[in-house]
C-alpha cells in the first residue's frame, strides 16, 4: 500500500507539531521544509523568541479558548512525564488593573486576568488572592500552577520526535505555496501540502493573506530567578507596553517583557523599551535581584525582539487548494501559539485526513 505523502511548511512550533501528530501514523510519509529550523534566530521565526507559557487569552467562549483548553492536557502530561521536553511547572501570579482594559495590553489579557477566568475550573490550585493581599495599584490577582516552556530545548526535542517517526527536514526558502508540493523528499509529488508559516503567509504566493500582521514583542533574557511566573495586565509607559517574567527550565534563563506592538515591523531592540521593561519587571517582583540593587542588579544575557503572527480574524485552519495542490492552513496564532499548538495541530491533521480520504473516494 503506498503511503501518504505530506509536506509541512514551517518549522515553529505550530509547524513542529503538526507534523509530529501527522507523523503518528505510519501510513503517513511527512516532510517538513522551512526557511529557518530550531537554532535559529532570525526576526521572521517566531517561535524561538516566545517566553513561553500556558497563560491563556482566549475570551470565553471563543475558538481560541477551545484551543487553549484542548492543549492544556498535552503540555500539563509533558511537564509531568517528559522533563527533556523542557516543559516545567510553575506557580504563576496574574495581576490586573481595571484602568488598563481599554488599552492594547488590557484588551489582550482580558480573559487571562478576570476574577473568574473559564480555565479556574482546569488549572491546578486556582485561587483568587484576598484584597488584603494585593500590591499597591492592583484591582484584583489570582494564582495558580501552569508551565513555561524552554523554546530551546523545546523546538528540537519535537523535531527529535518526528525523526523518530521517519519525518525529514528540509531547509528551502519557497515564493510560492504550490512549489511546495515538489519538495517532498520522496522524489514524488506530494498528495497534501500543509501551511504553517506563520506570518510568512502574509507574503508567501497563493496565499498572501493581507489579514496577517506582527506583533512585535521585544524581550530580555536575564540569569536571575524568582522563582515563579508573574505577569500584570498593563502599564503606565504606554498602552501597548506590559510586564512579565517567565523563568525558563533546565537554566533556561528568565524572559523579562514585554511590548505588544501591532503592525510593527521594527527588527531592533529599542534601549528606551529595555529600560522600561527592566524597571517593570523589578516593580512587578523585586524578587529578581538582591535588596536594593535596582537594575544594575540583572545580570543580561541578551535583548531580543520577535514578532508574533497575528491575523485580524484569528487563526485560520481551513482546506484549500492552490494550482491543483491540495492545502490544509494552520496559522494566524499571534501570541498564543504553544498554548494552542496541540489542539490546533490536531484539527489541521484531521482535516489532511479528510484530504486523503476525499482522494481515496475518487479513485473508487
Amino acid at each position: 500500500m503506498s503511503s501518504n505523502r505530506i509536506v509541512v511548511i514551517g518549522a515553529g512550533v505550530t509547524g513542529l507539531t503538526t507534523a509530529l501528530l501527522l507523523s503518528k501514523n505510519s501510513a503517513n510519509d511527512v516532510t517538513v521544509v522551512a526557511k529557518h529550523m530550531p537554532g535559529d534566530s532570525d526576526i521572521e521565526y517566531a517561535s524561538p523568541w516566545a517566553g513561553a507559557s500556558y497563560l491563556p487569552l482566549g475570551a470565553k467562549g471563543s475558538e481560541n479558548a477551545k484551543y487553549e483548553k484542548a492543549t492544556w492536557p498535552a503540555l500539563r502530561d509533558l511537564a509531568q512525564h517528559s522533563p527533556e521536553s523542557g516543559v516545567h511547572f510553575q506557580e504563576t501570579t496574574v495581576q490586573n488593573r481595571r484602568k488598563d482594559q481599554d488599552t492594547a495590553t488590557g484588551k489582550w489579557a482580558a480573559e487571562l486576568t478576570s476574577p473568574s477566568p473559564w480555565f479556574k475550573d482546569i488549572m491546578p490550585d486556582f485561587r483568587n488572592l484576598p484584597s488584603d493581599q494585593l500590591p499597591p495599584g492592583i484591582d484584583n490577582a489570582q494564582r495558580f500552577t501552569s508551565v513555561c516552556i524552554n523554546p530551546a530545548i523545546y523546538l528540537p526535542w519535537l523535531v527529535t520526535q518526528c525523526m523518530k517517526n521517519g519525518c525529514v527536514f528540509k531547509r528551502a526558502s519557497l515564493t510560492h505555496i504550490a512549489d511546495a508540493a515538489d519538495a517532498h523528499h520522496s522524489g514524488s509529488k506530494a498528495d497534501v501540502v500543509v501551511n504553517c508559516t506563520g506570518l510568512g503567509s502574509r507574503t508567501l504566493g497563493g496565499v498572501a493573506d493581507d489579514q496577517v500582521h506582527p506583533i512585535r514583542g521585544q524581550i530580555i533574557m536575564v540569569r536571575n530567578d524568582p522563582g515563579s511566573m508573574t505577569s500584570i495586565s498593563g502599564s503606565d509607559d504606554g498602552p501597548e507596553e506590559v510586564a512579565y517574567i517567565f523563568p525558563r527550565a533546565a537554566g533556561g534563563g528568565t524572559i523579562i517583557g514585554g511590548t505588544y506592538q501591532k503592525n510593527n515591523w521594527d527588527p531592533l531592540p529599542d534601549p528606551n523599551f529595555a529600560n522600561r521593561i527592566m524597571q517593570r519587571a523589578l516593580k512587578l517582583d523585586p524578587r529578581l535581584v538582591k535588596p536594593g540593587q535596582g537594575v544594575e542588579g540583572l545580570d543580561i544575557i541578551r535583548h531580543g525582539v520577535g514578532l508574533r503572527p497575528g491575523r485580524t480574524d484569528g487563526v485560520r485552519i481551513e482546506k484549500d487548494q492552490v494550482n491543483g495542490v491540495k492545502i490544509v492552513h494552520n496559522y494566524g496564532h499571534g501570541g498564543f501559539g504553544y498554548q494552542t499548538s496541540w489542539s490546533c495541530a490536531e484539527k489541521a491533521a484531521g482535516l489532511v485526513h479528510d484530504t486523503l480520504l476525499q482522494r481515496d473516494r475518487a479513485k473508487l
